[in-house]
């Protein structure tokens, strides 16, 4: 059995040049995903920990379904994360707990509702997660977007998104169409944070 690495097969919006900006046009793609507001990281009691113990499970025992049950096998996609706030200024301030985020994991299209439905009750019998009845399937059709690969510390994305918003957007004609996105492709927990390397995503519409 073959196993698909979308990272590969769609490597056109999980390869981003680190050096300059580039256009690329997102289809609909389905997720597992999870709402919530409020400091990322750190507090183990926090929204954004109780999501990802709830996303991750979710997203390896579907994995194990598909190879199981359908025959499909495939390497779990990496986290993804929507971020915005009703201040923007929340942003450049520090002001986490005023984020509001939706965290999310790429579903293949041939997981189904009735998937997701059978693997909840699974990880539901096995632990206590706060966060799994919040947890959704659901398609994000995000359209043309303007990316590019962050490499380093999360706290130093501010250079290239005010670049972004402020030099390369307005002069190439476009605005800004959806919420701030961003793709982790390092595990912060076992790579250097001078290494971890973060797809900085924008939607965009032509003026």
């Amino acid at each position: 059995m073959s196993k698909i690495d979308f990272k590969k097969s769609m490597k056109e919006l999980f390869a981003p040049s680190a050096k300059e900006f580039s256009v690329v046009q997102v289809p609909p793609l389905q997720f597992l995903m999870v709402d919530g507001e409020g400091t990322p990281g750190g507090d183990k009691d926090g929204e954004y920990t109780q999501a990802l113990a709830a996303l991750y499970p979710m997203a390896y025992k579907l994995k194990f379904l598909s190879k199981k049950e359908l025959g499909r096998d495939y390497v779990v996609p990496p986290l993804q994360a929507l971020w915005w706030a009703d201040d923007l200024n929340v942003f450049l301030t520090g002001d986490k707990d005023q984020w509001k985020w939706t965290v999310m994991i790429m579903q293949p299209d041939w997981i189904k509702e009735d998937h997701v439905t059978a693997v909840r009750q699974v990880v539901a019998k096995s632990a206590d997660l706060q966060a799994l009845p919040k947890l959704r399937l659901e398609t994000y059709n995000e359209g043309m977007a303007v990316q590019i690969m962050h490499i380093g510390p999360y706290s130093q994305e501010g250079p290239t998104l005010k670049k972004l918003h402020e030099e390369y957007i307005p002069q190439n004609g476009l605005a800004e169409s959806g919420h701030h996105h961003e793709i982790y492709l390092g595990d912060p927990r076992k790579t250097a944070p001078e290494k971890l390397k973060t797809i900085l995503r924008q939607p965009v519409r032509s003026k």
